[in-house]
């Protein structure tokens, strides 16, 4: 990937800084043979300040942390140590600029993912803190500026132990679901004309395939974008002493009233610790980023959301500590962020094969997680 770099410390500043494209560093005035046609930002979870960079993506090249919003206008990131939510207005040229009055507080602490639809907003707040509230999901309205507003007794409270994992919205916007790591449950919920959640009825849902012999639980879902009744969910277990456990990934149906329902038993690959999902735009493949074998493995989505694996990558295409994924806007290209290579790697779709492209590097210090392709 040719990219050129840029990064925004979130709270604070916008910050010039160097390049990276392939490992090489470039200057800002660099020439590409090709035009500009869309974005990849990453949150880098850099410390004392968190930051977030950018590349700009060629036509040639190319879960949870960091989302945009619906009009694609601004740019939102949770910020984990400071228990921060920041909004960033994306330029015309991909910079990003801080929002007036961001960041602002989480609602709880230690933010892990954020859910949005239209101008509804949902953050994870994954503590656990000093005292019961500080672990749950609370909502926020975006206005046209950019602005994040608390919706008031929005905030459902979830046990300290409980370490959610990612929170989403389906695709026409009705339910909301929620991963709960530590303790292997999925929340449901339904989502009122004022924005505020209500428990399906028998939520949280045990997930399938846990025992207290396996660690993690359910992390990384995503709802079917061509059907809005249809999650799908990965199971990140892994064994004592680190060894993983098979990936798998399950699906269930979400009823009007959110009731999940499983679909059939979960579906294994040949990968270990099943941690992000991204689903291709026409719903017909899921892509799933196995962590611990540092691979990805892609599905076939059937009638009725019924999954089929079919292949994984070879070892060594994606580096260590691979973790969320994100097709861009046309269905060409998944990249891949990895916390431990510092790095992004990008793959060529078609149906359910991945190619691998050149990746880029991240600066020194990140260790990046949520990303976001326009």
């Amino acid at each position: 990937m040719r990219a050129l770099r840029f990064s925004v410390l979130l709270g604070v500043a916008v910050a010039a800084m160097g390049v990276v494209a392939g490992g090489a560093a470039a200057s800002p005035g660099t020439p590409h043979a090709s035009d500009v046609v869309g974005h990849v930002y990453v949150n880098d979870n850099t410390a004392p300040v968190n930051s977030i960079a950018g590349f700009d993506r060629h036509p040639d090249a190319s879960q949870g942390s960091l989302q945009l919003s619906a009009d694609g206008r601004y740019l939102l990131a949770v910020d984990a140590g400071s228990n921060q939510i920041s909004v960033l207005r994306i330029k015309p040229d991909g910079a990003l600029q801080a929002v007036e009055g961001s960041p602002v507080a989480s609602g709880g602490v230690a933010p892990v993912s954020i859910g949005v639809h239209d101008d509804l907003v949902y953050v994870g707040n994954a503590g656990p803190g000093s005292s019961l509230g500080d672990t749950n999901y609370t909502g926020f309205r975006l206005n046209a500026g950019g602005q994040l507003r608390p919706i008031p007794d929005s905030t459902y409270v979830l046990p300290n132990d409980s370490k959610p994992g990612q929170v989403l919205f389906n695709g026409d916007g009705t339910r909301v679901a929620g991963t709960r790591i530590a303790t292997s449950l999925i929340d449901s919920f339904t989502v009122g004309q004022d924005g505020r959640l209500t428990a399906a009825p028998g939520s949280p849902y045990d997930a399938q395939a846990f025992s207290p012999a396996q660690g993690w639980g359910q992390l990384g879902s995503e709802f079917n974008p061509t059907n809005p009744d249809e999650l799908f969910v990965s199971d990140a277990h892994t064994a004592a002493g680190g060894a993983a456990f098979p990936g798998l990934v399950s699906s269930l149906t979400d009823a009007a009233d959110g009731t999940l329902t499983p679909v059939g038993a979960p579906v294994a690959n040949d990968g270990g610790a099943a941690c992000w999902i991204e689903i291709s735009h026409d719903g017909s493949f899921l892509f799933v980023v196995n962590t611990a074998s540092a691979s990805i493995s892609s599905y076939s989505i059937g009638t009725g959301g019924t999954l089929t694996f079919l292949q994984s990558t070879a070892p060594g295409q994606i580096g260590a500590g691979a973790e969320d994924a994100r097709l861009s806007p046309d269905g060409s290209t998944l990249w891949v962020v990895e916390s431990g290579s510092n790095a992004v790697s990008g793959f060529t779709v078609d149906g359910g094969t991945l190619t691998p492209l050149t990746g880029a590097a991240g600066p020194s210090g990140a260790s990046p997680s949520g990303i976001v392709v326009t």
